[in-house]
């Protein structure tokens, strides 16, 4: 028998006109609650700049029902689970199935391929309460967010093919874009990828570093160099679906772990002599710069929701361990020393969370996103780290101890003043692009 959720969203999606071939997603049965928005918003009719959808809501109360079925999902996966692998440098699998299996990770998906079509503003709620409950999604939030380039570039038949099996359990959770000698300087990379004489297929060769969660893939969107220097840098690059299933063990693809300061599996790949069918390439040749960035502002955008949860964490904890803890007679919370720079965070981090907030607007409503989507990661990357050092100031000794899990967010977080790219090059972007200043670099 259907929940009475089952139903409205069944309901919803006939109104909405959304195919669901009376199918009713898996977290609309029993036993999960992950609802999919489908009520239309509204936007003011005024300046792109003013342009504001209207929720009619407390932005601090949205989505109340997924972020309680994410909190109960992660209290599955207390400090002891993380602290094991991060001991071992394993992968969550367990975690990663969790969610997988209460429908997160197939979020952004629409119903009609198997999804359940929920706003980035949804799914940002979702990742935000896997790091705010201490958990860490980067083991799996590029499946969120790869998917984007197939959805708006790829053929139908692409989408009909690959969609409904990555929202079935298939991983597409590796991104080989960044190379060993040209870093955020996409246009300047190396992999190429030739076509054949009758266009029918291509052979790439190359090399990606920092290509995350490669080994617990199934398949990997990799972007390479079609065209020769006659061509224009943002017209010279494609982007191509690898099936790492086959590639692999055939040793055209080559995963090699680096070892590094935080547990996300991260790794070098070397691609010799890889034939990928001209069928797997994703959008017209020379397109893919751009189908590239339709992923790219929802990568920004979600994992400055992660570092609004990891921001929240750390700041629960300063208050949670200031309150608790008694030096010279009193809570050390009392000094003002110790809670100026906790609330000084959490203003930080409630600011940032606003820029969170209107970058998910302009994207779900359509609208052009880019100085958002950077600025929210940027302000959030910058509020969540701030509140790592005022968490570990607050704690003193205590946070080198692995059984308080503040070392092992304190890591975590810091990676996001560097990726999925730099504060610098966040800084310079808004100067040209969006101020007008000469270009720096």
């Amino acid at each position: 028998m259907l929940s009475a959720l089952g139903k409205s969203v069944a309901g919803a999606a006939a109104q909405c006109g959304r195919r669901t071939n009376g199918a009713i997603p898996r977290w609309a049965a029993a036993g999960g609650v992950l609802p999919c928005t489908l009520a239309a918003r509204t936007l003011r009719t005024a300046s792109p700049a003013m342009e504001t959808p209207v929720q009619g809501t407390d932005p601090r109360n949205q989505h109340d029902e997924i972020r309680a079925m994410v909190r109960g999902l992660c209290k599955g996966f207390p400090g002891e689970y993380w602290r094991d692998l991060d001991s071992r440098s394993e992968y969550p699998t367990e975690f990663v199935t969790a969610l997988q299996d209460a429908g997160v990770l197939s979020m952004l998906i629409p119903t009609e391929y198997g999804g359940t079509g929920s706003t980035l503003a949804e799914a940002a709620a979702a990742l935000e309460e896997i790091h705010a409950s201490g958990c860490n999604g980067a083991a799996a939030h590029a499946q969120m967010y790869i998917m984007g380039s197939i959805l708006r570039h790829g053929s139908e038949e692409q989408k009909e093919e690959w969609l409904p099996q990555i929202a079935g359990g298939l991983r597409l959770q590796a991104f080989g874009v960044s190379e060993p000698n040209n870093g955020t300087d996409t246009l300047s990379l190396e992999t190429k990828a030739v076509a054949s004489s009758d266009g029918s297929e291509y052979l790439i060769n190359g090399q990606k570093i920092w290509t995350s969660r490669a080994r617990q893939s199934d398949l990997m969107l990799m972007l390479a160099r079609t065209g020769g220097p006659e061509v224009s840098r943002s017209k010279a690059l494609s982007v191509f679906l690898v099936d790492l299933r086959t590639a692999v063990p055939q040793g055209h693809v080559t995963i090699k772990p680096i070892d590094a300061m935080i547990n996300h599996n991260t790794n070098s790949v070397y691609i010799d002599n890889l034939v990928v069918p001209a069928s797997m390439r994703v959008g017209a040749e020379g397109e893919g710069f751009k189908a590239i960035l339709t992923a790219m502002n929802a990568e920004r955008v979600l994992i400055a929701s992660e570092c609004i949860g990891d921001g929240r964490y750390f700041v629960d904890q300063a208050v949670a361990y200031a309150n608790e803890r008694r030096v010279f007679g009193r809570p050390i919370g009392a000094n003002q020393g110790v809670q100026h720079p906790i609330a000084k965070a959490h203003a930080a981090v409630e600011a940032a969370a606003l820029m969170v907030t209107r970058a998910c607007q302009l994207y779900d409503a359509g609208l052009p996103c880019g100085p958002e989507a950077n600025m929210a990661k940027m302000l959030a990357a910058d509020a969540s780290w701030e509140a790592a050092n005022v968490c570990f100031q607050t704690h003193g000794g205590y946070s080198f101890a692995r059984e308080y899990d503040i070392e092992r967010k304190f890591r975590e977080t810091r990676l996001y003043q560097i990726a999925p790219i730099s504060t610098n090059l966040i800084l310079s972007f808004l100067a040209e692009k969006v101020l007008g200043l000469p270009r720096s670099y």
